[in-house]
């Protein structure tokens, strides 16, 4: 227990925990860091009452923490009458404030803290409230709550893309505390389409194998329109067609290379990466890399 506090502490959020039963501990804990003071941490807990206390108010953390549960649990700040937070609902707790939570059950859990001073400037009104409870149904807060898993489960991999995917945060987290805290949504506009953007271009990496592949089933899996869709690749200065084509090339150039699933012929490869047409995915193909597909799997057979 003394490295999970001093873990969670360093990295998290300042709070000591009490498990319900000491016999049964269970944590899995991690933690990232990024520009913009800003960390994500994804954790499993046992049952447990968990507290930032007066002395632990000492420790010179000046966060909100936002925190997403797998299970309802109940919260309490400033020891005022618990609230009940359903499974799903957010949660963005002033660090500078007591507060305890507890659960009954196994859960997991996101948490992000937020550089105060960087929030706050997005939200003005943000320091009324101690708590802020934002309904994980609502639209916001389903793209806040998919942005951070996806970071989550694959962290930038340049000091570049973690400043992005910082203002991001802060942008996603700033709209969906608006409505509450009387924020202004047209400031954060860009970097929340950014966002989305990321989003649906990981939901098409996914399905490129898939022939039927169209705009309208991503636009409809994402809560978005079609149009909506075009206008953010557009701002890329690209389409929906033109960002699948050459992702499929993409994963059709690593296949010949033998990096996946060993397919016997040039036509096997253009099937699985999603090509109907193979004389359509040859000129493309040429197009893009400057040699002919047959040329790339024969130059990685003589490695």
């Amino acid at each position: 227990m003394p490295f999970v506090h001093e873990f969670f502490a360093r990295h998290i959020g300042g709070v000591q925990f009490q498990l319900h039963d000491r016999d049964v501990a269970r944590f899995d804990l991690r933690a990232m860091s990024l520009p913009g003071a800003l960390t994500i941490g994804h954790g499993h807990f046992s049952p447990m009452h968990g507290a930032r206390t007066r002395r632990l108010l000492q420790d010179g953390r000046d966060h909100f923490l936002l925190t997403i549960h797998s299970e309802d649990h109940d919260v309490a700040v400033d020891g005022r009458p618990p609230l009940q937070i359903k499974a799903g609902d957010i949660t963005v707790v002033d660090e500078g404030r007591r507060y305890d939570l507890w659960f009954g059950r196994p859960l997991a859990a996101h948490a992000v803290a937020l550089d105060r001073r960087r929030l706050a400037a997005l939200v003005p009104r943000l320091d009324m409230a101690a708590l802020h409870v934002l309904p994980g149904a609502a639209g916001m807060s389903k793209l806040l709550k998919s942005y951070v898993e996806t970071v989550l489960q694959g962290p930038p991999l340049s000091h570049q893309a973690g400043e992005l995917v910082s203002r991001h945060i802060y942008d996603l987290a700033a709209h969906s505390l608006q409505e509450f805290a009387g924020g202004r949504a047209e400031q954060h506009a860009r970097g929340i389409a950014a966002a989305r953007l990321k989003l649906i271009q990981k939901d098409i990496l996914s399905r490129l194998s898939d022939h039927a592949l169209a705009i309208d089933a991503v636009a409809q899996r994402q809560g978005v329109t079609p149009r909506y869709v075009q206008r953010l690749f557009a701002m890329t200065g690209t389409t929906f067609s033109d960002f699948v084509r050459d992702s499929r090339l993409d994963l059709a150039f690593r296949l010949l290379q033998g990096d996946g699933p060993v397919l016997g012929t040039v036509t096997a490869v253009a099937i699985h990466a999603g090509f109907s047409d193979i004389s359509s995915f040859n000129r493309a193909f040429r197009r893009r890399f400057d040699a002919t597909p047959s040329d790339v799997r024969a130059a990685a057979l003589t490695r």
